[in-house]
């Protein structure tokens, strides 16, 4: 199994419980730069990790699992819709770039499952059995959508099609702030948004990650009138000129909650910003890109290649710990929209 951290140097970190969601992302990640390109063993390492994924992934009812040990032994079978949405999530990817039906298969069937057993009537998923609601969170469906959007690219499932257009509804109508064009966090059972404080929180990179998406989607789903208010509330309060980076938390008001930045929404930032360059063709946007890359290219600058930092602080000064597996989707991803680059 894939490790959760690696050290500065390059090696696992201390042994640690391994999350069912981390090895559906690296199983995305390892599919996609052979896809890109890279000449190492990426088809076997896929191919072993989606087999090891397909046999110990699931309970008996279909369902993922959540957590397993250092030796690979599940340990917690509770359900959670982020694990669910990084499995289908992975076994599109593992459809599309290694040929395996299976994955498609086992895909469609747990959308099935989710579809029957997990739709909450006022709009959305059930979130899980690990965090407890309210508040409910538009995360996790964001996450969804990114898995919808890989299986229909793939199979041309219209149940997939159909998943992506309710979920961009639900965000069209429930998440965004249609004042500021923003997307919010935290919301009550019928997704209204929380009260002023916890209600107005935005993360700037989950504003340039639904803007993507939104850049990206197939036609029914696509929207680029709400990429662009994501993406501009973004640029207007989320981003610290300073340091070049995309912050972590920032009030509706553009006040800032949190000015750290950590590495996921520069990878945010900068697939935001090819999608937009690929669509307006403008110097403006160039320079956008341009601006993400760098800021990007700071975490992933270490002596020892293939690591990276996580987290800088506000003042500009790095946190030293052991780099987070689970961010090699983000970079991955965010180098495989800047290798698309047209």
């Amino acid at each position: 199994m894939f490790a959760e951290r690696l050290t500065q140097t390059g090696e696992p970190a201390a042994e640690m419980n391994r999350r069912l969601r981390v090895q559906a992302r690296q199983i995305y990640s390892f599919c996609t730069i052979g896809q890109m390109g890279w000449e190492g063993p990426w088809r076997e390492v896929a191919g072993k990790a989606l087999d090891l994924f397909l046999g110990k992934g699931f309970r008996d009812d279909g369902q993922c699992v959540h957590l397993f040990s250092p030796a690979g032994e599940v340990i917690n079978t509770s359900l959670d819709l982020y694990d669910h949405a990084f499995a289908l999530f992975a076994l599109g990817h593992a459809g599309k770039a290694l040929g395996r039906t299976d994955a498609l298969e086992k895909a469609a069937a747990l959308r099935d499952i989710m579809l029957d057993k997990w739709l909450r009537p006022e709009g959305g998923f059930w979130e899980g059995e690990l965090t407890p609601c309210p508040p409910y969170r538009q995360n996790p469906h964001m996450h969804m959508f990114e898995a919808a959007l890989v299986n229909f690219e793939v199979t041309g499932d219209p149940k997939w099609k159909a998943l992506l257009e309710q979920l961009g509804d639900l965000f069209a109508t429930k998440f965004r702030d249609a004042a500021s064009g923003a997307v919010t966090e935290y919301f009550d059972k019928d997704w209204q948004k929380l009260a002023a404080g916890e209600g107005d929180i935005v993360e700037p990179g989950h504003c340039l990650e639904w803007a993507w998406l939104f850049e990206v989607a197939p036609e029914g789903a696509r929207s680029t009138a709400i990429a662009d208010g994501l993406t501009g509330f973004a640029r207007a309060h989320g981003i610290n000129d300073t340091l070049g980076v995309a912050i972590n938390e920032v009030f509706l008001d553009g006040s800032i909650r949190d000015g750290g930045a950590r590495l996921w929404p520069q990878t945010e930032r900068l697939k935001a910003a090819v999608a937009r360059y690929n669509r307006l063709k403008t110097e403006d946007e160039a320079a956008e890109v341009v601006k993400a890359y760098n800021g990007l290219w700071l975490y992933l600058d270490l002596p020892v290649k293939g690591v990276w930092y996580d987290r800088l602080n506000a003042d500009g000064t790095w946190v030293v710990e052991a780099a987070p597996a689970s961010s090699f989707y983000h970079i991955v991803c965010a180098l495989n929209e800047l290798n698309a680059l047209s």
